[in-house]
């Protein structure tokens, strides 16, 4: 999914992987769709179709943070979010190399493992992107360009475990259609 070699000063660019976006946003619809089906049936004070409008504005959201994409050039490494997408939500960032100082590991409140990239103008960190595909091939990119070694650089979460919560969210899904069809036929 990258565009042009690193060596050749055209710019790459590294999306976020699709297994992760899809079943991030299935399991967002499977836990939310229900909703207003259920409101209906069971009498509640909110309308459906307040729950509806705003679980479709709230998929629109998590979409564009799935939208991120990092790109690399001759330049730096920058993160960033579709235009569209509120920088109020959250913003991307550009890290010029030469600025690049260390990548400092930090271990999460689950026991794995992210990086940051340490900038030697400020004493911000900014995160590794871990999810995008080519995960390896952009670590190699950093390295040859900043030269710190990120041989013991690892993605957090692998795609075995993304998948595992997919066959779950299938699954969760056909709940889902067996809870919408009891709903929607029992208010009829």
């Amino acid at each position: 999914m990258a565009s042009n070699s690193a060596n050749s000063g055209a710019s790459e660019i590294f999306y976020i992987s699709p297994l992760i976006r899809i079943t991030l946003l299935l399991l967002y619809l499977v836990l939310t769709v229900p909703l207003p089906f259920l409101s209906n049936f069971t009498h509640s004070a909110i309308p459906a179709s307040w729950l509806g409008w705003g679980l479709a504005i709230g998929f629109v959201f998590l979409y564009g943070a799935l939208s991120d994409r990092v790109i690399i050039d001759d330049q730096g490494i920058s993160l960033v979010y579709p235009r569209w997408f509120p920088t109020f939500f959250r913003k991307g960032w550009s890290l010029p190399w030469q600025d690049i100082q260390a990548l400092k590991p930090r271990i999460t409140g689950q026991g794995g493992i992210v990086y940051y990239f340490v900038s030697k103008k400020s004493d911000q960190a900014y995160l590794l992107p871990m999810r995008v595909v080519g995960f390896a091939r952009l670590v190699q990119r950093v390295q040859e360009r900043t030269g710190i070694d990120t041989s013991d650089v690892r993605p957090l979460a692998q795609p075995w475990m993304y998948l595992i919560l997919l066959v779950f969210t299938l699954l969760m899904l056909a709940i889902d259609s067996w809870t919408i069809y009891t709903a929607l036929t029992l208010t009829h």
